[in-house]
């Protein structure tokens, strides 16, 4: 069975094994810090966030560890739409390539999710080795982290070739999931601490704060992201779906929205994928 599998997705393997290593070179082509930029974007972009909402906004959660939990969230997040845009764009800047060979086109979405992937990675170690450097206690969450960063891939492959598909036949696509990805980017804990939720709204509606809390979760990508800051940085102050609810079919509602929409996206795509050098 392995040897048939081998045979049967080796050339496609090939394919997107050098996809990836041409679409990471040219990435940061003619740049004068190259790879560094991987790094230094979701830096830069952490120092701004980190003035602007923690010290003068007073966006906090009153813990040693926020700057590393809101560093951490900025980076899972940017993979996130990183993955999601490049995946979205991929068929049709890939188009020229789809009319001369033929191979599988699913390929070229992963591709570029990937891509998005080795950058998360690079960014993940160096939050890692910042907590290191904090003095932050690791647990035995942590061992949970590569089925979080698995999920958290899964949903991006799963938005990027239902984006990819859609853009295709619909090329305003791009500019409307630039505005959907704001509006997530606040519907989603990752500049504020989940748990100001609870304490704004007490002020004007006691006893609501808790059932936002749940029902912003059930968002996969704020689930996923607050699962990830709980297992590697503060299990004791990042509130998770986990344990604000009892109830295991509520619990589970971010995980199946995530499989939905990664089969949804394989089904469309492969349904679709036939006609793409047609269409373009």
């Amino acid at each position: 069975m392995f040897e048939k599998l081998k045979e049967r997705y080796h050339e496609s393997f090939i394919i997107l094994k050098e996809l990836v290593k041409t679409d990471f070179l040219l990435r940061y082509q003619g740049s004068f810090l190259g790879i560094a930029w991987s790094v230094l974007k979701p830096l830069m972009l952490f120092c701004v966030m980190y003035v602007v909402f923690v010290k003068f906004l007073r966006f906090s959660d009153g813990t040693d560890t926020f700057p590393l939990v809101l560093l951490l969230g900025i980076s899972m997040w940017n993979f996130f739409t990183e993955s999601t845009s490049m995946g979205l764009s991929s068929i049709i800047s890939r188009g020229d390539l789809l009319r001369k060979v033929n191979f599988p086109k699913y390929i070229i979405v992963v591709s570029a999710t990937i891509n998005a992937l080795i950058c998360m990675l690079i960014n993940l170690g160096v939050v890692v080795v910042a907590c290191i450097l904090s003095g932050v206690q690791f647990t035995a969450n942590v061992l949970w982290l590569p089925l979080n960063l698995v999920q958290l891939y899964l949903l991006s492959l799963g938005v990027a070739l239902l984006l990819s598909t859609l853009n295709v036949y619909f090329r305003d696509a791009q500019h409307i999931w630039e505005v959907v990805l704001q509006g997530l980017f606040y519907a989603t804990p990752i500049i504020y601490p989940l748990s100001m939720v609870e304490q704004k709204l007490a002020e004007v509606a006691p006893g609501a704060g808790l059932l936002v809390e749940k029902l912003m979760l059930l968002n996969p990508a704020a689930q996923i992201i607050q699962d990830i800051r709980h297992n590697l940085i503060a299990p004791a102050t990042t509130p998770i779906i986990w344990e604000l609810s009892g109830n295991i079919f509520f619990q589970m509602i971010p995980v199946v929205l995530t499989f939905v929409l990664l089969f949804w996206g394989i089904r469309v795509f492969k349904k679709h994928s036939p006609k793409f050098a047609e269409v373009m």
